[in-house]
């Protein structure tokens, strides 16, 4: 059991999300589910106390695609709650139409990477004063197929829904791997672990405004894991006692789609360290959040 720990869980209210939420609840983990909508949250929040009436969920604003609301969240977060001992990045949005982050990056690489790389330095003084805390990031199978384009970050240059889906899950793998690296270097016990769910039926399947249809789904759900299933690879990343940080975590059947847990290898698009270096440098700039591994004895 887990009691007594804390854990945000961005994007908390639906899919992946929801499940690991329920999955950590289990244990006796505090929930915070930090949600744009916080009306869907609340609804999330009921569900989730319909299966664990004694539990400890909370619901925060979170727009990752706002940098001013991440400050916020971080803020208040710090102001009531001494520690976090897990930071999951899970919240992702794939292949909308063009769209810009309020502060101009384009919408995939702006909320799914620089939004959860700005919210994890914001929150990492107390990351690094909770012992044995961990950041647990979703990145995907999609990043085996992507690449990091340093001159067009807003899309201004020409635009590609999943590429860019691709380009911001490398990057979520790179800022997970470098996380862990940097966290080794400074003598934390914090951990940094990359997980993928395999690909799973979830909401993400909607594309932008564009739902696939009812009977391709029904299709796909045969060859589909379900979203329970997806989270146990975030689950594992998360609760693990044997992991050491710079983990990658996923489905290792059907070609890493579907099935349990276990440790994976990175694509060698993931492994670059220079590239590694470059988008850590980009991305302190782009946010303005310098990390601080500085820590209390």
């Amino acid at each position: 059991m887990l009691t007594g720990k804390t854990a945000i869980i961005t994007g908390g209210n639906s899919g992946i999300g929801f499940e690991t939420a329920r999955g950590l609840l289990a244990q006796g983990v505090r929930i915070i589910l930090a949600v744009r909508n916080t009306e869907k949250g609340t609804k999330a929040q009921a569900a989730l106390l319909e299966l664990h009436p004694s539990a400890q969920i909370d619901v925060m604003q979170l727009d990752l695609a706002d940098l001013e609301t991440i400050r916020a969240f971080a803020d208040q977060f710090r102001n009531s709650f001494n520690k976090l001992d897990l930071l999951i990045n899970n919240a992702g949005v794939m292949a909308p139409p063009y769209t810009k982050t309020k502060d101009g990056f384009e919408l995939q690489f702006g909320s799914n990477h620089l939004g959860h790389f700005a919210l994890t330095g914001l929150l990492m003084p107390l990351l690094a004063n909770t012992p044995d805390s961990r950041v647990v990031t979703v990145s995907s199978r999609a990043h085996s197929r992507g690449s990091i384009d340093f001159s067009n970050f807003d899309g201004s240059k020409g635009y590609q829904a999943k590429k860019f889906y691709n380009q911001s899950k490398l990057a979520n793998l790179y800022f997970a791997l470098e996380l862990d690296k940097r966290l080794k270097e400074q003598g934390l016990q914090t951990i940094s672990v990359a997980c993928h769910p395999g690909v799973s039926a979830t909401n993400i399947l909607k594309f932008g405004r564009w739902e696939i249809p009812l009977l391709f789904r029904s299709i796909a759900n045969l060859f589909l894991q379900p979203p329970d299933m997806g989270a146990l690879s975030t689950i594992y990343a998360a609760t693990e006692p044997d992991l050491m940080g710079g983990e990658y975590i996923g489905p290792v059947a059907q070609f890493q789609r579907r099935g349990y847990p276990a440790l994976g290898t990175p694509h060698p698009n993931a492994t670059d360290p220079e590239i590694s270096r470059r988008l850590w440098d980009a991305s302190e700039k782009l946010t303005a959040v310098a990390y601080s591994f500085n820590h209390s004895s």
